[in-house]
């Protein structure tokens, strides 16, 4: 191989991305790779310093916890990523400074792009969780005219993330309120757009079940998950049964990757492939 990007993270063998950008590649037939590097924190600056004087290295994806770590590593920020004060893609850019950009926005909001084309009187989405996830979701759904609710287990780091990236007439609810059942009288909701979103860790394998009554998520509500291990988490497949239109993390996954994939290899990934890669990835 000629050339080659990564992921970096700790821990990092649990990553689906290598197996995302390792099937685009091969569909594409490029003299290329892509693999997982295990990068402590004490470990990133060097590592960036290294990469830089690898010719062969296009650049990296960034998973938890270097998001905001690497801030400070990268020649230039893009504005988004700025804006989201967050990092999960550095590639090199053809003048050879390292950019930083934050491709998460991108991947959330995609298989939400059908809805948003619609035209809404209202829009709302009550957000689960605090951390670097819920940051891009946050920014990309104020983006898009939301009144946002934004639930943690700490209710004043919620209002903290809303002022500091979406200012305006939002909400915050400690996570535990959506756990216990409601009987609140919700209208029709027709001509409105409402999302409810696990931006957590919470049911992901290994973690603690979020706790969600369904009853607090307006008729015709869309349950989306960014959890990738399990695929079906308990979240959904209660949203299903409640009879609500799901989304699951991979979604968000493989679209966050596309959008990194052109950066580094300067091809789009073949996206009619979808389906079979997901088959793979749920493997």
């Amino acid at each position: 191989m000629s050339h080659y990007a990564e992921v970096i993270g700790d821990p990092i063998a649990q990553s689906k991305s290598p197996a995302i950008h390792g099937f685009w590649i091969e569909k594409l037939g490029l003299d290329a790779g892509y693999r997982a590097h295990h990068v402590t924190a004490e470990d990133l600056p060097a590592y960036i310093a290294a990469r830089r004087e690898d010719a062969d290295w296009r650049g990296c994806n960034v998973t938890m916890p270097h998001k905001q770590a690497v801030l400070p590593l990268v020649d230039r920020l893009e504005p988004l990523a700025k804006r989201v004060g967050a990092v999960n893609t550095i590639h090199r850019a053809k003048d050879g400074a390292l950019v930083g950009r934050n491709t998460d926005v991108a991947g959330f909001l995609e298989p939400l792009r059908e809805r948003l084309r619609q035209q809404h009187y209202f829009r709302m989405a009550r957000v689960l969780g605090t951390g670097g996830a819920a940051r891009a979701i946050v920014a990309g759904l104020a983006n898009e005219g939301f009144t946002l609710v934004v639930a943690g287990r700490d209710p004043a780091k919620a209002q903290a993330l809303l002022d500091e990236l979406a200012p305006g007439e939002h909400h915050t609810a400690p996570l535990t309120h959506f756990a216990k059942a409601t009987d609140f009288a919700f209208d029709d909701r027709e001509g409105c757009c409402d999302l409810v979103i696990n931006a957590s860790p919470l049911g992901m394998r290994g973690q603690p079940p979020l706790a969600f009554d369904w009853s607090h998520a307006p008729p015709g509500s869309l349950a989306y998950d960014i959890v990738t291990d399990p695929v079906e988490t308990d979240f959904l497949m209660a949203a299903q049964k409640a009879g609500f239109e799901t989304v699951d993390g991979l979604a968000m996954l493989i679209g966050q990757a596309a959008a990194a994939f052109t950066h580094f290899f300067g091809k789009e990934p073949p996206r009619e492939h979808d389906a079979e890669l997901r088959a793979r990835l749920a493997a």
